[in-house]
C-alpha cells in the first residue's frame, strides 16, 4: 500500500519517526511537507509527527491548478457516485497560487456534479488551502467510506492525489494529557505527541512494522509516566524508575488510569536513581527525557546557564555510564536532553554529546535525515529538547 504522509511543524522530526518506525528503504521524501511509505499497514493515531495520511490513488504529471481541478472533479464525480449522504473535504498542499476561495470552487464543481447523479454532498468549508488537522478530525474524514478528504499534495516532479484514512486525534492527545490524575508542571509537561515520536524514533519496531512479542521500554526520568503511558498504547510493556517517590506515585496512579480506559500489557514502576540503579531485564528500547535543568522564560546570563549546563551535563553523562553496562549491545535509546537557545535562535548544547563513543554509545544510522541535529522547539522556548538516536555498542 501507497501512503502519503503531511509531514508535522518540523519535518525533519517527522521523516526521523517514519524512519524509525518503518525504516529507511519504506521512506520516501516527497516535498518539504509530504513523505510516501510502502507499507503493508498504516495508522495515522501512532504517530506522534503526522498530521494527516492519505492512500495513494495516483500519481500525475505536474499541471495548473486549474487543469488539474478539473480532472479531480471528473475522477471523482465517476468514482463516488451512489447512495448515501458524503461528507466531503479537499486539502492541497505545495501549491502557492491555490487559496481557500480557488479549492472551494472545485468542492462546488465536484458537489454539484454529484448531485447530477443522484448523490447529496456536504461540503468542509476550507480556511486555506488545506483543511486544518483539527477540522479534518472534527469532521472524521476518512474514517468510514462516506467521509471523504481528497488530499492533493505537490511535488517538484509530480502531483500525488490521496484519500485521507485520517488524521492525528487531537481530542484523544489532549484527553490524555490534561485528563490524567495526576501531572505535575514544575517538573515538566512532556507533550504526549513528542513522547509518541521519541517511541518511534527509537527503532525498536523492526523495518516491518511488526512488534516483537512482549517488548519491553524503558524510562529512567518517567516523572509522571507520559511516555510509559503512550508507550503502553502502542502494545509494550512499560518499566520506569524515578529518583523522586512523588513521580513514582503518580506515574503508577497515571497508568492505573489509563488501563481503566484502554487494554495495556505489563507495568512496573519503581523507585530508582537513574546514576545508580540496576534495572531489571529485559530492556528491548530505553527512551526518555532526561532532566532538563532549570526552566528559563529569557536567556540567562552566561554564567548562570554555564552553572545549569555543568549540571545537567552531570547527571546525564552519569547516568548514560551506569546504563551502559546493564544494556545488550544494539540496544536502541532516544534520549530527548536540553539545548539551550539564545536571542538569535543559537545553540548551547551538553558536553556530553561528544563523548557518547567513549560511554560505549553510537549514533543510528537514518537515511533521510542527520540524526545528530534533531531539535525539538517551539519559537518562545529557550530549552529546547535535543534529541539522541543512538545505541549501545
Amino acid at each position: 500500500m501507497n501512503i502519503v504522509a503531511i509531514l508535522g511543524r518540523q519535518p525533519e522530526l517527522s521523516l526521523a519517526e517514519l524512519e524509525g518506525r518503518f525504516g529507511t528503504d519504506a521512506v520516501t521524501p516527497f516535498s518539504p511537507l509530504a513523505a510516501t511509505l510502502a507499507v503493508d499497514t498504516f495508522d495515522v493515531q501512532q504517530f506522534g509527527g503526522i498530521q494527516k495520511a492519505g492512500k495513494v490513488v495516483a500519481e500525475l504529471e505536474p499541471a495548473s491548478w486549474d487543469r488539474l481541478s478539473r480532472d479531480i472533479v471528473q475522477r471523482y464525480a465517476k468514482e463516488l457516485r451512489g447512495d448515501g449522504k458524503l461528507t466531503l473535504g479537499i486539502s492541497v498542499y505545495g501549491r502557492r497560487d491555490v487559496d481557500a476561495r480557488s479549492v472551494g470552487r472545485t468542492g462546488l464543481a465536484l458537489k454539484q456534479a454529484l448531485k447530477k447523479r443522484g448523490r447529496s454532498v456536504r461540503l468542509v468549508p476550507n480556511d486555506g488551502a488545506a483543511l486544518s488537522t483539527a477540522t479534518s478530525h472534527h469532521n472524521k474524514l476518512g474514517l468510514s467510506d462516506n467521509k471523504l478528504e481528497i488530499i492533493i499534495v505537490y511535488g517538484p516532479k509530480s502531483v500525488i492525489v490521496a484519500d485521507s484514512v485520517g488524521s492525528q486525534n487531537i481530542s484523544a492527545l489532549a484527553a490524555r494529557d490534561q485528563g490524567r490524575p495526576k501531572r505535575d508542571a514544575f517538573v515538566g509537561m512532556l507533550p504526549p505527541k513528542l513522547a509518541l515520536m521519541m517511541i518511534n524514533m527509537s527503532g525498536i519496531t523492526t523495518n516491518d512494522n511488526t512488534q516483537q512479542t512482549n517488548m519491553r521500554i524503558l524510562d529512567p526520568f518517567c516523572g509522571t509516566g507520559v511516555l510509559l503511558q503512550e508507550a503502553a498504547l502502542l502494545g509494550y510493556d512499560v518499566y520506569g524508575t524515578d529518583l523522586s517517590e512523588k513521580m513514582v506515585d503518580y506515574s503508577k496512579a497515571n497508568l492505573d488510569w489509563l488501563a481503566i480506559k484502554h487494554s495495556i500489557g505489563a507495568v512496573e514502576v519503581e523507585s530508582g536513581d537513574a546514576i545508580e540503579h540496576q534495572w531489571s531485564k529485559p530492556i528491548h528500547a530505553v527512551v526518555a527525557e532526561t532532566y532538563l535543568g532549570q526552566p528559563f522564560s529569557a536567556p540567562p546570563a552566561p554564567d548562570k546557564l554555564d552553572k545549569v549546563r555543568r549540571n545537567v551535563d552531570h547527571i546525564v553523562g552519569n547516568f548514560l555510564k551506569n546504563i551502559g553496562p546493564q544494556l545488550e549491545s544494539g540496544t536502541p535509546l532516544c534520549l530527548a536532553v536540553p539545548a539551550w537557545r539564545d536571542g538569535s535562535g543559537r545553540l548551547t548544547h551538553l558536553p556530553v554529546i561528544k563523548n557518547l563513543s567513549s560511554l560505549g554509545f553510537s549514533w543510528q544510522s537514518r537515511g533521510h535525515v542527520d540524526v545528530q541535529k534533531l531539535i525539538y522547539f517551539r519559537e518562545d522556548q529557550i530549552v529546547a529538547r535535543e534529541l539522541l538516536i543512538i545505541e549501545k555498542t
